[in-house]
């Protein structure tokens, strides 16, 4: 079944881990229940947060049944998980992850076409896809790892003409070019959720449906709250803006482990321990500004009214 895939903040979900590094379901419940206090619309389950190309495929699949069956219901679910480098690989990993019942499946676009390739064999290898999965509403994510294959205006348009797609998690973190997608996609039900924290407000007046990022592992109520008022209250909009766009520098920062250890001080008792970044890196200092960047955000809320 095709389902609509609500506007709003689309957290990409982090995996917290043991000190024996396997997978801490007990955290995995609590950050769910942390995201659907702060008032998010969905979970972007299964990306590049959630270090899936550390994790096998396994304990990709048991991670996504846990979060659906934890998930409260009036919060969708979008996810991808496919690592593979050959395509039917990949085609057997997306049925896996579909068949657990998710709202979207998310393409990751750097899986379709090598880097050198052009959008020919990218279109050739996502249509090859999409006939060989069961109907349901698709995304893509311009993930940056292994390396970022953006999606031109021109691939927006025949990716409409190919599937039911819903999502697109944007990173191109330019306004000018996400305005030409918007364009690209008008009148079909395609919608893009920015990932760029700056860039934010401006684009959710140009016609963005929300925000998927990393950032969203930190103070995801506050870009909810951006999305809900910024049309309403376009004054306090600006200055939800200017706080998101500032606080969005601890991207550079030792992520996902910098988003761990915030929601470790938000009281959610998860380690920061991480398969695809060295913890043991992430300094005193790191930690210090983190927890500064903690505390201004609980007295800004106060005066903003979050």
């Amino acid at each position: 079944m095709i389902k609509t895939i609500p506007n709003g903040v689309f957290p990409t979900m982090v995996t917290p881990f043991t000190d024996d590094n396997k997978i801490d379901y007990n955290g995995v419940e609590k950050i769910i229940q942390w995201y659907a206090d702060k008032g998010v619309t969905g979970i972007f389950a299964i990306c590049q947060s959630s270090e899936i190309f550390f994790l096998s495929f396994e304990e990709r699949l048991e991670l996504l049944k846990f979060i659906i069956k934890n998930t409260p219901k009036n919060i969708s679910i979008v996810a991808s998980g496919h690592t593979a480098d050959d395509l039917d690989t990949q085609i057997y990993e997306a049925n896996k992850f579909i068949e657990q019942g998710i709202d979207a499946y998310v393409f990751i676009s750097n899986r379709f076409a090598k880097e050198d390739e052009d959008d020919s064999i990218f279109l050739k290898n996502i249509e090859y896809a999409v006939k060989n999965i069961p109907e349901i509403a698709l995304g893509i994510y311009e993930c940056p790892y292994p390396y970022k294959r953006l999606l031109t205006p021109e691939v927006m348009k025949e990716l409409v003409k190919t599937g039911p797609f819903r999502f697109l998690k944007d990173t191109c973190c330019n306004i000018e070019e996400i305005g030409k997608k918007l364009d690209a996609v008008k009148g079909s039900d395609f919608k893009i959720y920015n990932a760029n924290a700056a860039t934010l407000l401006e684009t959710l007046k140009m016609g963005v449906a929300g925000y998927s990022g990393v950032m969203a592992n930190f103070h995801p109520e506050i870009y909810a709250e951006l999305c809900n008022c910024f049309e309403s209250e376009p004054e306090r909009a600006k200055k939800l803006q200017d706080l998101i766009g500032f606080f969005s520098v601890a991207e550079c920062q030792q992520y996902p482990v910098n988003a761990k250890y915030y929601m470790g001080l938000d009281g959610l008792g998860i380690t920061y321990n991480s398969r695809a970044r060295d913890a043991s890196a992430f300094k005193r200092n790191h930690q210090l500004e983190i927890e500064q960047m903690y505390g201004l955000t609980q007295e800004l809320k106060k005066i903003y009214n979050v």
